[in-house]
Parts: C-alpha cells; structure tokens; sequence
C-alpha cells in the first residue's frame, strides 16, 4: 500500500514540474486573416463597378507566417502564401523580402519593408508600446493566454493574447513587450488578425534568427517624413497606409 501511495505521490510532482515548464526556443506559425472588403463596403452601397470588384475578390484573405525564436532573439516572416487570395487593397498582399528581426537583449529591430518600388531596411529601437493588461483569457494553440491592449500611431487600437508560459517578450510584425509570446493579434480599422495555429518545440539556427536584409536604411522617423511627403495628397488613405507600414 506505502508504494502505491509513492508511485501516485511521484506522478502528482511530475505533473506539477511539466505545468510549470517554460519554452524558450521554437517556431511559431501563425494565420494572418484580413477582411479586405470591410473598408469598401459602405462606399460600393451605390457604386456598381465597386459592387462588381466585391463580387470578383474573396472577402477574407488568408496566409501564413512564422516566428522562430530563442531567449534572445525573434526573426518574423512569410511562410506561405495562399494561392487562391485575390488582392483588391493596396498593402494586403505579402511579401517575401519582407520580415522583422527583434534583438531582445540589446534592444534593437530590423524591419524590411517593401513600400511600392522602395526597399527599406528600418533599424531602430524595439518598440515602447503602454500596454494595458486586463484578466481577460482565451486558450489559443493550446496555451492560456491573457488580454492586452496598447495603440499605435496616436489612435488606433491593437489587442493582443500572450502567454507567460513563453517567457519570449516578442510576437507577430513589431509588436513585443509583454510579459510573454503573443499568440494572438487583432487590429480592428484594419481589418486583420494573427493568430497561432501550432507551436513546433524546434531549436532555430543562427542563419534563421539573422536573415540577410537588404534595402535602404533609416529609423521609423525617417521612413515617416519620407513616406508622409510621398502621400501629401492622399488624403485620408495616407493615415491607413501608415498604419499599415507601421505594423
């Protein structure tokens, strides 16, 4: 009977070891979903040629990223692309070039970004987003993950579920800071989602955490006064193309 009682006291421990793990190193992939017609629905209501281009582009458009990572470093980028998506925006179509690299001991990132024919490489310092946590959970790919809300570009809401049980302060694009991985990202006047669909416990190499980025190289203030003069006449579409740089 005594070694009955040992063998389920040593099973208790070990299940409570296992829960309390943490990873630190793997890859993880994510589905980015964009709702392309929410920002035209309302324009095409008396516009037959927009109804038309409703009609001829799917509403949803769907792709796949991935995030490998250590405790020091992330490196973002296009896994797959979805061949049945049908680009109607501007700025909704992937890139390949494209990706971001965060250097989380020393503080930095490294962001190429293709804007129209310009290639540019933005080196700078990782992100200072106000976070907001709330006790709001959601289980995503498996992981428990807490609510957090922050604003970028002065206005615009972004959400974010991280789990603590991925002490990496990293995520899909730019955004970090959190006490963990964000495994889940909404930005609502944009009309998009991250989320994690798996998580592979695979140790990434040095050449996956430093991809070579080429393109011309500024800070996020440069590439905002240099943009910002190319879309003075814009209107108000410029701010939604900032936005959508800024990510």
């Amino acid at each position: 009977m005594k070694k009955i009682v040992l063998i389920i006291a040593c099973g208790i421990s070990l299940a409570a070891t296992a829960q309390t793990q943490f990873i630190t190193k793997g890859r993880v992939e994510y589905e980015k979903r964009v709702n392309q017609h929410k920002g035209i629905e309302d324009q095409a209501e008396n516009n037959i040629w927009m109804q038309s281009m409703l009609k001829a582009y799917p509403k949803f458009l769907n792709d796949v990223y991935e995030l490998r990572f250590d405790e020091n470093r992330s490196a973002y980028k296009l896994a797959k692309e979805n061949p049945d998506n049908k680009y109607l925006m501007w700025g909704t179509k992937p890139t390949e070039t494209d990706g971001v690299i965060q250097d989380l001991q020393n503080r930095t990132t490294s962001t190429q970004r293709e804007v129209f024919e310009n290639t540019y490489v933005i080196k700078d310092s990782l992100r200072n987003l106000e976070w907001r946590i709330t006790d709001e959970t959601r289980e995503i790919a498996g992981f428990e993950c807490r609510k957090a809300v922050t604003k970028i570009c002065d206005s615009v809401y972004v959400v974010a579920f991280y789990t603590d049980q991925i002490p990496v302060s990293s995520g899909p694009e730019t955004f970090g800071g959190l006490p963990g991985l964000i495994l889940g990202l909404a930005i609502p006047r944009l009309y998009t989602t991250w989320f994690a669909t798996k998580l592979e416990l695979v140790e990434p190499t040095s050449a996956q955490l430093n991809p070579v980025q080429k393109g011309k190289k500024v800070n996020w203030n440069q590439l905002y006064t240099e943009l910002k003069k190319g879309f003075k006449d814009w209107g108000k579409e410029a701010d939604k193309r900032l936005w959508i740089v800024s990510l």
